[in-house]
């Protein structure tokens, strides 16, 4: 047994050719963010402390779909969610429906915390985070000219975005590369295990591109995009609707507590059986310090490390996997 973590910025059709001013910054966030889990796992943080953190350097980063980076409803406007879980006290905080909350994830720490509820949404939430104290906004502050132009994309072609959708139609594909990764962004999530087997996940998202206002995606809903319990800590990335529906997190939880399969036997199930191919990746790390990260889309933005040495930066598939 030792600590683990693992990170996620998405999951979707991430083309091999995607160019390197589009990779690499990503690429760069991921090693950046798993350098300051693993700085706080040595140091004994818990690991509520520390996916919380790095969710938050993530939500700050602008290359992925949560806190500044977030994607626009179809009005053009945000609405962000998050959801955080620990698995010892299976305590939970969640929060949809954010427009001037600079670090979601944080708020959804505070509900859990400070409130005898575990979801709070929309003008309910952003007054709570007023009486907090939490830092915000002005929401112009999250719209941001490449989100403009995703929101267009996704409107020219008449469709809900999912992370990283490539461009479609031929005209599309024509005047806007398939390659060139503008309508590329995803969500973002972080699990982590200690060396005493305490467990936790946090995922934060800005939701789907031209999604209706006022709806609700699987990052807040406890046992769909996010779950921790005694046995594992689970954060799952892609396609809300179709996460909900597989009940994604719990099932991975689920599969080890009744079937006692390993971590990576339950999240593969989950992955390959119960969600269509193409909406769905996870990250998940044990009570005794494993990770997995599998997915069905092309690609995941991606980071793992465990306490013996072992790390991970990745995109697409591996020659494991």
């Amino acid at each position: 047994m030792g600590w683990a973590i693992a990170l996620h910025g998405g999951a979707g059709d991430i083309p091999l050719s995607l160019p390197p001013e589009r990779r690499q910054p990503r690429e760069a966030a991921l090693r950046h963010c798993l350098q300051i889990g693993v700085a706080a796992l040595q140091a004994n943080k818990h690991p509520l402390d520390v996916v919380e953190l790095v969710v938050r350097e993530l939500e700050n980063h602008p290359n992925f779909n949560a806190g500044k980076g977030s994607v626009l409803t179809t009005a053009g406007t945000v609405e962000m969610e998050a959801c955080i879980m620990d698995g010892k006290t299976k305590n939970c905080g969640a929060v949809s429906g954010l427009t001037t909350v600079v670090n979601a994830i944080s708020l959804a720490r505070l509900v859990m915390e400070k409130t005898p509820h575990i979801y709070l949404g929309f003008d309910g939430a952003e007054a709570f985070a007023r009486e907090q104290g939490i830092e915000t906004i002005e929401s112009s502050h999250f719209v941001t000219p490449e989100n403009i132009e995703r929101l267009q994309q996704a409107k020219e072609a008449n469709r809900v975005q999912i992370d990283y959708t490539q461009p479609i139609g031929k005209e599309e594909k024509a005047e806007r590369s398939i390659a060139d990764g503008d309508s590329q962004i995803g969500t973002v999530g972080c699990v982590a295990v200690d060396g005493n087997g305490n467990l936790a996940s946090a995922t934060s998202t800005g939701g789907l591109v031209n999604k209706m206002v006022g709806r609700i995606g699987d990052t807040p809903i406890i046992g769909a995009g996010t779950y921790a319990n005694d046995l594992c800590a689970v954060s799952a990335t892609g396609k809300g609707e179709a996460i909900i529906r597989g009940t994604v997190a719990r099932d991975v939880a689920a599969l080890m507590e009744y079937k006692g399969l390993s971590l990576k036997e339950a999240a593969a199930y989950v992955v390959e059986k119960c969600v269509p191919r193409g909406n769905v990746g996870l990250v998940a790390v044990s009570a005794t310090g494993e990770v997995t990260m599998p997915f069905n889309t092309t690609g995941m933005f991606r980071a793992s490390a465990t306490e013996d040495g072992s790390s991970e930066i990745g995109i697409w598939p591996s020659l494991q996997d």
